[in-house]
């Protein structure tokens, strides 16, 4: 089959304007963490016309992703997820410039990524000493960043905003960041949270916590964040 490339935004430039997608196609996007929220991010961010990506995860997929995650297959079962999303989008978008980190970002391994390649961040990882190492760096770098809060334990994702991290409530992990964030100073942070009161956790056979989840609150958190940044760059880069 002969795919005309140059009908692949076709209708997103009717939408956006060419000058948008221009912009667009000159930008550069760095995903922390591309499991139930970052997957659909940065899916949604090649399919807007996001010319360069740069994936950084390092877990491989397993059956407990299949219920939520984009890239996750069963023939991606315990391969690497940057690995299994880098060639789905390079099969939405071959033109996409795609990079790859296979690390997990903490204090020992940041000085590997310079944020001040990107024009955003986005940080969709579970860790709250990761969430802090993107947050911090990105502000000293000035490029702006929108974090992920808590999908785990919710059920409607019509509860899912957009607000900075000093207007939320309800959400758990936006209550820890909050005070991290006041700790160092950090006067504002875009977020996407949940303002629905989590279920309890259950737990598993052997005994540990199981955050629950589902196909559409990661899912509709990640569309929200590549939605917000893709608006940022059109309109204010």
């Amino acid at each position: 089959m002969v795919i005309n490339m140059g009908n692949i935004f076709l209708r997103t430039e009717a939408l956006f304007g060419k000058d948008a997608m221009e912009k667009l196609k000159n930008s550069s996007v760095i995903v922390f963490g591309i499991g139930g929220v970052g997957g659909h991010t940065a899916e949604a961010l090649v399919r807007s016309g996001v010319g360069k990506i740069t994936l950084v995860d390092k877990d491989v997929f397993d059956e407990t992703n299949l219920n939520r995650q984009i890239f996750s297959t069963v023939d991606a079962i315990g391969k690497s997820k940057t690995e299994i999303a880098e060639k789905r989008l390079k099969n939405i978008n071959p033109d996409c410039a795609i990079k790859r980190f296979d690390i997990f970002y903490l204090p020992e391994t940041s000085h590997l990524i310079n944020l001040k390649e990107y024009d955003y961040v986005v940080d969709a990882i579970d860790t709250v000493t990761g969430k802090i190492e993107i947050i911090t760096n990105a502000k000293k770098a000035d490029i702006p960043v929108i974090s992920s809060m808590g999908t785990g334990n919710k059920f409607d994702p019509s509860r899912l905003k957009i607000a900075d991290i000093y207007k939320t409530d309800i959400c758990p992990l936006a209550r820890v960041m909050r005070r991290e964030m006041k700790k160092r100073n950090i006067k504002s942070l875009t977020v996407v949270y949940s303002d629905e009161k989590p279920v309890e956790s259950v737990k598993d056979n052997s005994g540990n916590r199981l955050t629950a989840s589902n196909a559409f609150v990661p899912s509709t958190a990640g569309i929200l964040i590549a939605s917000h940044v893709v608006y940022e760059i059109i309109n204010n880069r």
